[in-house]
């Protein structure tokens, strides 16, 4: 099982940060975003990640490398520590693909066909981010071991859906029939609501290619092979457990840098003061 991460595109909800800086790098307070995707993997067993990005990315490169120099200095002083949060397994392989246009993601996708091979993937996108006791890829890699069908992430949003992507489910409660794109008010199929985390079987791919050659120009999505497998009946949701920090925008991500500084006890209390004072 390997695990991609889609991480090509402009970032412009952030300018003018992102102009220099990948939206994937914006920290919760010291830690990137693409960290929390990364540890999310190898906490689900996955130890082949493949990260697409672009020309203007390659920072990510440099992220996940070593930096010798800074871990000699920190040996000396006693900080080994440090470099923790980027301290991933001797065991995990990164590959980085870069797609060379921005023509979507079904289109990103497609340059790491060769690289998934036959197996099962998991494909994140980096606006959401999991905070809970079982990482969100292990809960679809259990799906997937159920039913044996791709699988999308869902969360139940009880308010107002008109936004999100809403996910019509089949009669069997398990399998996704259509995804409806902001539906009118009163319209909605249901209050599952679709989010940056898939599992795609091998399939995928193939209905991805099939699209592909019969695309006319312009940006290519990945809907068309997903569209093609809710078609068949070969997929299924899993909706989150834990919590979901939506990034995509700039309220979101204050609001996910919150939410995480509120699990950290030294970083509660800065919080707590604010507010106090604020009152």
């Amino acid at each position: 099982m390997k695990g991609v991460i889609v991480a090509a595109g402009y970032g412009t909800r952030f300018l003018p940060v992102t102009k220099t800086v990948p939206k994937e790098m914006l920290p919760l307070v010291n830690i990137p975003s693409i960290s929390f995707i990364v540890d999310e993997f190898v906490k689900s067993g996955i130890r082949d990640i493949i990260i697409i990005s672009s020309r203007r990315k390659k920072v990510l490169e440099d992220y996940f490398d070593r930096e010798v120099e800074l871990e000699g200095v920190f040996e000396k002083e006693g900080k080994a520590d440090k470099l923790k949060a980027i301290d991933v397994p001797a065991d995990v392989r990164f590959a980085f693909v870069r797609q060379q246009r921005m023509m979507g993601t079904g289109h990103a996708l497609l340059q790491i066909r060769g690289l998934v091979g036959s197996e099962p993937c998991v494909v994140a996108y980096p606006d959401d981010l999991h905070i809970g006791q079982t990482p969100l890829a292990a809960q679809l890699i259990d799906a997937w071991k159920e039913t044996g069908c791709s699988v999308m992430a869902s969360v139940l949003e009880t308010g107002d859906v008109s936004r999100y992507g809403v996910l019509d489910i089949a009669p069997d409660g398990k399998r996704v029939k259509a995804i409806v794109e902001k539906p009118a008010k009163g319209t909605e199929p249901s209050k599952e609501v679709s989010i940056g985390r898939y599992l795609y079987t091998s399939e995928f791919f193939d209905y991805l290619e099939e699209g592909w050659k019969a695309h006319s120009g312009g940006e290519y999505y990945h809907i068309y092979a997903l569209n093609k497998l809710m078609a068949a009946g070969k997929v299924v949701y899993k909706r989150l457990s834990g919590t979901r920090l939506d990034t995509g925008e700039p309220e979101g991500y204050l609001d996910a840098v919150l939410r995480y500084a509120d699990t950290v006890p030294s970083l509660r209390k800065v919080i707590d003061e604010f507010v106090k004072n604020r009152a």
